[in-house]
């Protein structure tokens, strides 16, 4: 049997020169590797007490609503500005090249709710430590953040530090 990382393409030099992409459609488009990560990402939740998963667009959307059907618990999105339809709270969060800004609906997080953050791969982290900042101002409870892939050269995991956070491949560079 493959590793899940046998399933991951990586493209030298994209989007620029000195940079490794590591695609992550190339698990989705594999049956197994698709298998394997969901598989992975449920068992970084075994024993974990927690009310919701949440996941950014678009590939947060991917990888938790699977997780959250298989352990029966509720999906929340969380989207780029103007997306949600209803009254939503939002952040900003800096990007390489500017800023962008993220919504989740007001009444998506309960207060006392124990979520659990959902995502493809981490590499800054800025997306998820504005998440987090959304969820906390809902009085949720950030309990475990889990990822396929981490970039750990980039020390995204540096910026949550006081959450447990979990990836299922970790490469060293970036």
């Amino acid at each position: 049997m493959k590793k899940l990382e046998d399933y991951v393409v990586s493209i030298p030099d994209f989007p620029e020169p000195g940079i490794i992409f590591r695609d992550v459609t190339s698990i989705l488009q594999d049956k197994d590797g698709l298998r394997l990560a969901i598989d992975s990402l449920l068992r970084m939740l075994e024993g974990v007490d927690f009310d919701v998963v949440l996941g950014p667009e678009s590939r947060g959307f991917i990888f938790g609503m699977p997780v959250a059907y298989a352990l029966h618990k509720s999906f929340v999105p969380v989207r780029k500005k103007g997306k949600l339809p209803r009254e939503t709270m939002s952040a900003k969060y800096e990007l390489e090249y500017g800023i962008a800004e993220i919504e989740i609906h007001k009444d998506a997080i309960r207060p006392g709710q124990k979520v659990v953050i959902v995502d493809d791969l981490i590499a800054t982290g800025g997306t998820i430590e504005a998440i987090v900042g959304l969820v906390e101002q809902l009085g949720g409870e950030v309990v475990k953040i889990c990822f396929v892939m981490e970039l750990a050269g980039l020390l995204g995991r540096e910026k949550l530090g006081k959450y447990p956070v979990e990836s299922a491949i970790i490469y060293e560079g970036k």
